[in-house]
């Protein structure tokens, strides 16, 4: 065994503990039409669809998951929206109510996921509204009951990954809930890890390739963030570098050509699941400061996080291989620019004299692949000026903990990538 393939896991080769209970996985063409033997097997009798209204009234997407249920549908409520409202998710539990189903099927990107998992929530809350906005409000969050969950069988569309997630984002507004000022927060618990999950390439293939290509460069960074961070495991490391490099490959074919075939959109759904796999745990996490950073560039700024996270990557990966190594040996192998990672002769596996300098390369080929925005200064977002405010807010964001060991940086030195992606 060479040493690379020896190689610690980023914690420094500490011991150790993954605790992760995954969802049912079903990958490929025709996953949706296995829908009602998934609720049969699970012990679902009838299923709420939860959706956005693009979703619910576009017959490529709707019509497959409605048959894929068959008798076991409830009825389809189509009213989610980007800002994952907490009154839409009392919309959607009324809904669910009335229909007398016992489970959600949510289809959909990031939006309709997590506004499916508030709902969930809201329905083991026996608190009124008003109560529970007082608490994001004040708290961030909505405090989770020990039981009474609705079961969630996710159908993604999108490619960010929040169907293999125990977290969901919720904001309230006056307008469409009780609550005195406007509030945004998050939930978290195991019990929102979806029972299934449903990942159908024919689907994914319906959404529109702008915004597929936004979700695809939060998911892929994801697998990125996964192999430098200090909470990475050796379970992570196999699942990241085995996405990232499905994943690196299906995203470049996605971009350089006008008319994907299946076999592309193929690849794409399994190098996401793979990077999403136990990124997502019970006390900790793998997201780390590209994450962080696109929470400081989209918690007060109209960026779409897409398009926050290609503008940031690179740069933030140079910035972040100047100051610790990032296993920067192990990124190069996963994004397959080692100089032999296919090879099988003696220079199997070698590294290229400057790895950090080819993974961030790496990562510029596929942010242009998508068309996605490599400057600041191309998304609308905050200014020099407002630098110094992004920069604590990403210093103190609460995924910068699981940075990689000996990076703590100060605001003054995250301004400086600041500047540097400007």
């Amino acid at each position: 065994m060479s040493e690379d393939d020896a190689s610690p896991v980023a914690s420094g080769g500490r011991s150790t503990r993954f605790d992760y209970d995954p969802p049912t996985l079903r990958l490929g063409a025709g996953a949706v039409d296995e829908l009602d033997a998934e609720l049969v097997q699970q012990g679902f009798d009838r299923a709420l669809v939860i959706c956005g209204e693009t979703v619910g009234s576009t017959p490529a997407v709707i019509d497959p998951v409605k048959a894929g249920l068959g008798d076991r549908l409830a009825g389809v409520f189509a009213g989610t929206t980007p800002e994952k409202r907490l009154g839409t998710a009392y919309e959607a539990l009324e809904e669910f109510r009335a229909v007398e189903a016992d489970a959600i099927v949510a289809v959909g990107g990031g939006s309709s996921l997590d506004t499916a998992k508030v709902a969930s929530v809201l329905a083991a809350d026996e608190r009124d509204p008003a109560a529970v906005g007082r608490e994001l409000a004040e708290s961030g969050t909505i405090t989770v009951p020990d039981g009474g969950l609705v079961p969630i069988v996710a159908v993604p569309t999108t490619l960010a990954g929040a169907d293999l997630s125990m977290v969901a984002g919720v904001t309230a507004d006056p307008a469409t809930c009780p609550v005195g000022e406007s509030a945004s927060g998050g939930i978290s618990d195991p019990g929102l890890m979806p029972a299934a999950v449903h990942a159908d390439p024919e689907l994914v293939a319906t959404t529109p390739d702008r915004i597929l290509a936004a979700s695809a460069m939060n998911g892929f960074d994801k697998g990125i963030e996964t192999l430098y961070a200090s909470t990475a495991t050796p379970v992570t490391d196999a699942t990241a570098m085995r996405g990232l490099s499905v994943f690196r490959e299906g995203l470049l074919a996605f971009g350089e050509s006008e008319d994907p075939g299946i076999e592309v959109y193929e690849r794409l759904v399994e190098g996401a699941t793979l990077v999403q796999y136990g990124i997502a745990r019970e006390g900790e996490t793998t997201l780390s400061l590209i994450h962080a950073a696109g929470h400081g560039l989209t918690r007060t700024y109209d960026v779409q996080q897409g398009a926050a996270h290609a503008a940031i990557a690179p740069h933030a990966l140079r910035w972040l291989f100047e100051r610790v190594d990032g296993r920067q040996d192990l990124l190069a192998r996963a994004l397959g620019v080692d100089n032999g990672a296919e090879s099988t002769g003696s220079n199997a596996g070698a590294t290229p004299e400057d790895p950090a300098a080819a993974v961030v390369e790496a990562v510029e080929e596929v942010v242009a692949a998508l068309d996605l925005p490599t400057r600041l200064r191309d998304v609308d977002g905050p200014t020099p000026e407002e630098f110094p405010a992004v920069a604590e807010a990403i210093r103190t964001d609460r995924f910068m903990p699981n940075a990689p060991a000996g990076l703590d940086p100060t605001a003054d030195e995250i301004e400086r990538l600041l500047e540097a992606a400007w």
